[in-house]
């Protein structure tokens, strides 16, 4: 994960996740991307042993500095980098990769890798909205002609940085292009604005394939964007008929790929992303339902342990 030592102890996932391990009498260690290494056929990472409190300030103590031999030292590896989904992350997903039927990594590298959110909802074409990936300009125009109000963000972004409502008279869509264009050489993705935006945007936990549970997360006024940390509130709701179909309809999908934890969001009846890579939302969630995800995650963990040559 990226360093522990910064992260908000009362909303990090990946410190719940962690609390939740050493609860049940797990050793943690803890290593950045960027301490993992292939080395003459060893996976190997240059890790750290830590304890954790959920104290201010406080809130981990670290042991020395050892090697560990990913395949043969631990049972359980989280991949919690945060993107951007650049070449360092698809890099650390094809090195984790290796360990496959060695040691367990949580959500499984190999389809975290070819399943960036924001693509993979793609091979559901009937629950999100009107969706357009290209760099053509010609092709964003006509999109935009047929849909006048849309969406133009990131493809691998995160957090909801870059992403912008355009307008059908908006001066600026020429030069947003401009801009998206001169940063990078990807891709853009634009669809087609959801009014159901205004009521939220909701984040569903799946562990497992399974639905955890959801809450709804409402942008400020003035705002597009309902993520918690550009200013949206979080607030309960109760899943719709709408929002279970989405769930039922990947749920399997999800599991089969071994993706454990997964935080997808849905605007109205619209699924726009599926998030693999270090979902958040499990405070929340437990917050406002008392469901406990990081347990179940946990328990789904276990149960593949139980099953697998480690846990045999």
């Amino acid at each position: 994960m990226d360093p522990i030592e910064g992260v908000n102890i009362d909303t990090d996932s990946s410190f719940a996740l962690a609390m939740e391990a050493q609860a049940r009498g797990a050793q943690l260690y803890s290593y950045t991307a960027d301490q993992l290494s292939h080395n003459a056929g060893r996976i190997e990472a240059r890790a750290r042993s830590m304890i954790l409190r959920h104290e201010h300030g406080n809130h981990v103590t670290f042991g020395e500095e050892i090697i560990l031999d990913l395949a043969v030292d631990i049972d359980v590896v989280w991949m919690r980098q945060d993107p951007p989904f650049d070449m360092s992350y698809i890099t650390a997903a094809h090195i984790l990769e290796m360990l496959e039927d060695k040691t367990l990594v949580c959500n499984d590298p190999k389809w975290v890798r070819s399943c960036p959110e924001k693509i993979i909802p793609l091979e559901y074409p009937d629950l999100i909205p009107d969706t357009l990936i290209s760099r053509d300009k010609n092709s964003i125009d006509a999109f935009r002609a047929k849909h006048k109000d849309i969406i133009l963000k990131p493809l691998y972004g995160n957090g909801g940085a870059g992403v912008f409502l355009v307008r059908a008279e908006d001066s600026n869509y020429t030069s947003l292009l401009e801009m998206f264009f001169e940063s990078s050489r990807e891709p853009i993705i634009a669809q087609a604005f959801l009014k159901d935006v205004a009521n939220g945007d909701k984040r569903i936990i799946l562990i497992d394939g399974e639905i955890a549970g959801g809450f709804n997360r409402r942008p400020a006024a003035g705002e597009t964007r309902s993520n918690l940390h550009v200013g949206g509130t979080a607030e309960a709701i109760t899943l719709t008929p709408a929002d279970k179909k989405i769930c039922a309809a990947i749920g399997p999908m999800l599991k089969e790929r071994g993706q454990i934890f997964v935080g997808i969001d849905v605007i109205g009846d619209k699924l726009t992303e599926i998030n693999l890579t270090s979902p958040t939302g499990v405070n929340e969630l437990k917050t406002f339902t008392g469901i406990d995800a990081v347990a179940k995650a946990w328990d789904a963990i276990e149960k593949r342990l139980q099953t697998s040559n480690k846990g045999a």
